[in-house]
């Protein structure tokens, strides 16, 4: 069985640390190989935690939505500035839809919230509104299965697969 063809649920915890004020990056790559990347403004996951959606700024992020719409592979990036704790999540491909009702108060949040994490670290307001400021832009939704689960924090156990395949 090919390890990376099987679902990894997100547990309560990893829910909970994913949709908080973390910084939230997307990637996933064309054809030819080449990576696309872009800040992703919230998410929402799932009860059973089987499917996670990023919500993505349509401006900022062409590239990566292409290679999303055309199968790539993705991979999210949840890292809290405050403790630098990171998780990394695998899955084989996103579906690219339009907001669903409600998404836009959960970016908004977001954005009020990992506003405050960075103004807390001592960032000034002008950097936290610059860093946030997708949080408001007209955005779709990048809905994906993760197939693995990574810790990504600094420091000795970085690159550890949390999830084993089942």
């Amino acid at each position: 069985m090919n390890p990376h063809s099987v679902t990894a649920p997100l547990d309560a915890e990893q829910i909970d640390f994913v949709q908080g004020p973390v910084s939230i990056n997307a990637a996933s790559r064309d054809a030819a190989f080449v990576p696309s990347a872009a800040r992703g403004f919230g998410c929402r996951v799932d009860d059973d935690g089987r499917r996670i959606t990023v919500f993505l700024p349509c401006g900022r992020c062409a590239d990566l939505l292409a290679d999303l719409r055309a199968g790539g592979p993705v991979a999210v990036v949840f890292s809290r500035p405050s403790t630098h704790r990171t998780l990394q999540v695998k899955g084989l491909a996103a579906t690219v839809t339009p907001l669903a009702l409600g998404d836009r108060d959960v970016m908004l949040d977001y954005g009020r919230r990992f506003g405050e994490e960075i103004v807390m670290l001592e960032f000034d307001d002008g950097f936290a509104n610059a860093m946030t400021a997708g949080a408001g832009e007209d955005a779709v939704a990048a809905a994906f299965v993760p197939t693995a689960i990574y810790d990504q924090t600094p420091g000795p156990g970085a690159g550890r697969r949390l999830t084993p395949p089942s």
